[in-house]
C-alpha cells in the first residue's frame, strides 16, 4: 500500500509538470492560434504557427532571437571572468578592506537592480547623447548593464568553492617558480570546472529570462530581446490571437538553454575528477 502510495504521487508530480509543456506543444501546433481554441490534444495539427512567426514583418523573432543568445553568452561569459577573478582575491589573498569588501558585495544584493531603475535611466540617457554605441537600444549597452549587477552571489559561490581547494597546491607551485597568473589558470580553473559551469548555467538562464530592465532599457523593435519581444506580441490582445505563435516563439526560446545545459552537464560531472589529474 505505501510502496503503491509513493508512485501515485510521483506520477500525479509528473503529471503536473508535464501537463504545462503538452499545452503549450498543443497550442503551438494549434492551426487557429488562439488560447480559447487550444486543447491538450490539438486537432489538425500543423507547423503554420512556426512558419508565420519566423515570415513575420511585424515580430522580428529571428532578430529577437539572436540578440538574446549573443547578449547571454556573451554577459554569461565575462560576468564568470569577473566573478572568477574577484573570488580568487578573496579567497586566496589578505588584503585590506577584505571582510568590508565581502560584506558589500552581499549587501547589494539584498537590494534589487530594479530599485536603481531611476538612477540607471539618467545615466544611460547621458550615455546615449555621448557614446550612442553603448546607450539605448544596444546591445552593447544592455551587456554592460547586465555586468554590472555580476558580482555578488556568484562570487559568494565560487569563493566557498574555492575555499575547498588545499592551499598547498598553490605553495608548492609557488615553490616551484609559478606565478599568480599560472597557478590560476593551470591549477585552481581546472579544479573548479564544476562551480564555473553550474554559475555560467545560472547566468545564461538569468540573462536570456531577464524582462524589467531590458524592458526599459530597449525600446526599438530590432534591438528586443526574446523576452521583451514575446511579451510585446501578447501584450494588450485581448483576443489572444497570436498565442499560437507567442506558444511556438516559446518552444524555440527553450533550445539555447538546453543545449547549453546539455554542453555543460559533462562538466558538472566530471569537472573534479579531471582537474585533479590536472592538478
Amino acid at each position: 500500500m505505501r510502496l503503491a502510495l509513493r508512485h501515485a504521487f510521483v506520477l500525479a508530480v509528473c503529471a503536473f509538470a508535464i501537463f504545462p509543456i503538452l499545452f503549450v506543444v498543443s497550442a503551438a501546433l494549434n492551426p487557429l492560434g488562439t488560447l480559447a481554441s487550444t486543447d491538450l490534444l490539438p486537432t489538425g495539427a500543423s507547423p503554420a504557427n512556426f512558419g508565420e512567426l519566423l515570415t513575420s514583418d511585424v515580430y522580428p523573432f529571428g532578430r529577437w532571437f539572436f540578440n538574446s543568445v549573443f547578449i547571454a553568452l556573451l554577459s554569461s561569459f565575462a560576468g564568470l571572468l569577473l566573478s572568477m577573478f574577484a573570488a580568487y582575491a578573496f579567497s586566496r589573498m589578505r588584503f585590506a578592506g577584505r571582510r568590508v569588501g565581502l560584506l558589500a558585495l552581499l549587501l547589494v544584493q539584498m537590494f534589487p537592480q530594479f530599485l536603481a531603475i531611476v538612477t540607471i535611466f539618467i545615466i544611460f540617457t547621458r550615455v546615449t547623447q555621448l557614446y550612442p554605441a553603448f546607450g539605448f537600444d544596444t546591445v552593447w549597452g544592455l551587456m554592460l548593464l547586465y555586468l554590472g549587477g555580476a558580482l555578488g552571489v556568484n562570487t559568494w559561490l565560487m569563493k566557498g568553492f574555492l575555499d575547498t581547494v588545499p592551499k598547498e597546491l598553490d605553495e608548492a607551485a609557488t615553490v616551484d617558480g609559478a606565478t599568480h597568473a599560472q597557478i590560476f589558470w593551470k591549477i585552481i580553473m581546472p579544479l573548479v570546472t564544476p562551480i564555473l559551469a553550474v554559475t555560467a548555467l545560472l547566468m545564461f538562464i538569468t540573462t536570456m529570462s531577464e524582462f524589467l530592465m531590458a524592458n526599459v532599457f530597449l525600446r526599438d523593435p530590432e534591438s528586443k530581446t526574446l523576452a521583451v519581444g514575446m511579451y510585446g506580441m501578447i501584450a494588450g490582445d485581448r483576443r489572444n490571437d497570436n498565442f499560437g505563435m507567442f506558444a511556438a516563439a516559446t518552444l524555440l526560446t527553450a533550445i539555447p538553454t538546453v543545449s547549453v545545459f546539455l554542453w555543460l552537464q559533462k562538466y558538472i560531472v566530471s569537472g573534479l575528477t579531471s582537474g585533479a589529474v590536472k592538478g
